[in-house]
Order: C-alpha cells, then sequence, then structure tokens
C-alpha cells in the first residue's frame, strides 16, 4: 500500500489485500481458533518471535490484524493490538510498563470508569496513581512525578468535560523525566487527531465508540508510535531490560526495540501481546473485528458530519438562558477553544456537554423528556445519544471526584449523532419544557 495515500483511502484499504484464496474484496471474518503452520521450523520460528504470522486466536487473527495495521497507519503508529474492549485497552496501557509498586501520573478529567480504574482497581495490583492537580498546568505535572513513576496519562477531548489537553505541552515534560505519554484518544479519533504527531508515545481508544461507530461492537485498541526507547532507561524499566523467562531470556528493549530484529521498535506493542494478551486474554472475537473495520471505513465520512452537528447544537445551546454552561471545545468562549485551534482544526469532536440552573432533577427530567435521544451509556453512534453522568457513568465518584472530572449534578452530556440537525434540535427543546416542570 502507499503510504502517500490520504487518510480517506487508508481508512478503507491499509492493511488489506484481497483475499490470496478465494479473491474475497472484503475483509474475511477467520472464525478460527488456530492455524496450521506450514512447517516445524515455521512453527518454533512463531513461538519465538521471529515470525508474526498466525498461532491462536487469543493472540491474534488475520481478520484481527487488518484492523490493527489500518488504525496503525491511520494514528502513524508502527503497530497496534486490538483488545477485547475500551477498558481492556487503558488497563493494557498502564501494566504493560507500571508493575506493582509503581507510580503513574494521570490528568484526573477521564471518563469515570477510566477514573475508577485509576483510582481503586490498579491500586490493588500494586500500582498508584496520583492525579495532578490541574492538568493544564505544566509546573502539576512536574509536581506529581515520583522516582518510581512510569508514565503520563490522559485524555486528548476528555469525556464530558471537553478539556483539551494540550499535547506538546505535557509529552515535553513526560520526555523530561524521562516516561512516555499515553494518550485515549477516543472522542477525537485519528481523523480528528492524531497524538503522536504531537509528542504522545502511545494511544489507546475505545474502539466501541466512533471508530465501530454503529453500537454493535465492543472493542478497543492500543496504538505503539514506537518513538520512547525503553533501552534508554534500563533502571526506571527493568521490565523492558531484564531476561523474560517465559520466551528464553528475550530482552523486549534490546531484542524488540530500537535496532533489534525488525528493524522498528516494537518492544511495547509485542510486549503487550505476547505477555498481557496471552496471559490476561482479553482477546477480541474475529467477527466484532470485522465490525470495527466496517465502521473504520467509513470514520471520516462520519466525523465530517457529526462535527457539524456537534457545533450547531453546542450554539443552539449556549443561546439558551436555561443553560448555566456549554462544555464545548469548538465555541470561542470555551477556555479551551485555542487548544482546540491549534490540535482540532477539523473540529472539536461529537461530544458535548451542558450544566442546567435546576441541577440533578432538571437533568434527570431533560434526559426523560427526549425521544430522538437515546438514554444509555454510551457515546459515537449514528444515533443521538444522552446521559445524566451524575447518576450513571460518574455515580462512583465522590462528589469531589466528579468535580474534577468536571460532572455537576446538573449535567446532561450529549453524543451528537448524523440525523438532521432541525430533528435533534427540536428533541432537545422538548427536554427543556420537561426541565421546567421538575
Amino acid at each position: 500500500m502507499s503510504n502517500d495515500w490520504s487518510f480517506e483511502t487508508r481508512q478503507i484499504h491499509a492493511g488489506q489485500v484481497p483475499d490470496p484464496t478465494t479473491g474475497a474484496r472484503a475483509l474475511p471474518i477467520y472464525q478460527s481458533t488456530s492455524f496450521v503452520f506450514p512447517d516445524a521450523d515455521t512453527a518454533a520460528a512463531r513461538f519465538a518471535l521471529q515470525d508474526l504470522g498466525p498461532i491462536y486466536t487469543r493472540i491474534g487473527n488475520p481478520t484481527q490484524q487488518v484492523v490493527e495495521d489500518r488504525l496503525a497507519s491511520l494514528e502513524g503508529g508502527v503497530g497496534a493490538l486490538l483488545l477485547s474492549s475500551g477498558q481492556a485497552a487503558s488497563t493494557y496501557a498502564i501494566l504493560n510498563v507500571a508493575e506493582a509498586g509503581d507510580h503513574v501520573v494521570a490528568s484526573p478529567s477521564l471518563y469515570g470508569g477510566t477514573y475508577n480504574l485509576f483510582a481503586h482497581t490498579l491500586k490493588k495490583l500494586g500500582v498508584e496513581v496520583g492525579f495532578v492537580a490541574d492538568p493544564h498546568d505544566p509546573q502539576a505535572w512536574r509536581d506529581a512525578v515520583r522516582p518510581n513513576t512510569k508514565l503520563f496519562f490522559a485524555e486528548s477531548i476528555p469525556n464530558p468535560r471537553s478539556d483539551v489537553l494540550d499535547i506538546e505541552t505535557v509529552a515535553g515534560i513526560a520526555h523530561e523525566v524521562g516516561v512516555p505519554l499515553v494518550v485515549d484518544n477516543t472522542v477525537a479519533t485519528p481523523y480528528l487527531l492524531r497524538p503522536l504527531e504531537h509528542g504522545a508515545d502511545i494511544v489507546v481508544h475505545a474502539a466501541t465508540k466512533f471508530l465501530g461507530g454503529h453500537g454493535t461492537a465492543i472493542a478497543g485498541v492500543i496504538v505503539d508510535g514506537g518513538s520512547f526507547d525503553f533501552a534508554q532507561h534500563p533502571e526506571r524499566f527493568p521490565n523492558y531490560n531484564t531476561p523474560d523467562p517465559t520466551y528464553n531470556g528475550l530482552v523486549y528493549a534490546r531484542d524488540l526495540g530500537v535496532g533489534g530484529i525488525f528493524g522498528v521498535n516494537l518492544s511495547y506493542i509485542l510486549k503487550a501481546r505476547v505477555q498481557l494478551l496471552r496471559d490476561l486474554g482479553s482477546a477480541i472475537s474475529p467477527f466484532n473485528a470485522f465490525l470495527i473495520s466496517q465502521g473504520i471505513e467509513t470514520l471520516s465520512l462520519r466525523i465530517e458530519r457529526h462535527v457539524q452537528n456537534a457545533q450547531a447544537v453546542a450554539e443552539w445551546l449556549e443561546a439558551r438562558d436555561e443553560v448555566v454552561r456549554v462544555h464545548y471545545a469548538g465555541l470561542p468562549s470555551s477556555p479551551w477553544h485555542a487548544n482546540a485551534q491549534k490540535y482540532l482544526p477539523r473540529g472539536a469532536g461529537a461530544v458535548l456537554a451542558f450544566e442546567l440552573a435546576g441541577g440533578a432533577e432538571a437533568g434527570k427530567a431533560f434526559v426523560d423528556g427526549l425521544e430522538l435521544h437515546s438514554n444509555l451509556a454510551n457515546i459515537g453512534d449514528v444515533r443521538s445519544l444522552v446521559i445524566h453522568p451524575a447518576s450513571t457513568t460518574h455515580s462512583q465518584l465522590t462528589p469531589e471526584e466528579q468535580a474534577l472530572s468536571g460532572v455537576t449534578p446538573g449535567l446532561v452530556r450529549l453524543s451528537v449523532g448524523l440525523e438532521h440537525i432541525d430533528d435533534i434540535l427540536a428533541d432537545l427543546d422538548a427536554g427543556f419544557r420537561a426541565a421546567k416542570g421538575a
């Protein structure tokens, strides 16, 4: 495939050729648990990571590989790993670097499930996550670093606060202290923003959302930029620089990294596959990988319409007296508008939130008053979606933690779909009428 092809062409063709056996043009679903080796030497080479051909679908599958290669191309990475969910992708992204006794620095402006993972579940595994006081203060990131810090983590467009991350600045600080930056790029998608181009080292997605685009498949992906050389920091990253007894003494940073056997730094993404996916098993099904591939083929077209509608909704909401505040970086009034102009020239995404003066009861009444919008725990569907975060997605957080994530009692989050804008606005107007009676 030509590296000169545009994004729109690569979202359809990258990573795939017509099936060599049947000539099938669409991506085949390889619904097989395992794959025959052509000979004993090839089998041995695959188990020794000298040949990256398929072995067992828990570790990799030809359908999955096409989606991985396509997403690596779209994000500008050297490799990718498709997993069973976005939560698995975030978890693996952390555990692939940090182990018991280690520390991670994270932005507090996060999706509620990610915040819960970081604040509670990782702690049970011995990994402590420290949240920066203000993710938009460079010094706050520096102040949060400890000798045992192993990585930084943040969202490019946080859900639901929409406070666009200054990726270049945070990446620079991460590299100052010798750690990689992991960015969750779910809301932006690689069509609007490619964090690797701005200094991030690793990108994760809940592919369930905009990549799939139709609410039909749970999936996650990690994309490795190949930019962070773990061999340069042997004392900080012993898990990359000491022999792995499960692979006959393989040293990931030396053997699979810069100057390794593949000629490109694949140490991070291959370690995630052959350690975490192999042993923890968050494998995606071939059929779900296929569904994600179908969504990716129309990604640019959908995102263009998503953004067009979201901008119109945000401007309409801002003009209403019932609305205290609109959280959308595409608005000039947003504190994050300058970051959006720098990092998101094609638009600030399709997820926005707004605050109602009537608090939680008004927020719930608003949601219940909608007909077109579906009240459910998802974003990124072609359909317009709505939820009241304080009572659902962020309900497990304390009031203080909710505030750090940008969630207030009267906050309503929208994932703006592809319907006609007149119908979307008419439905939202019905929600306001319902909220008045709350």
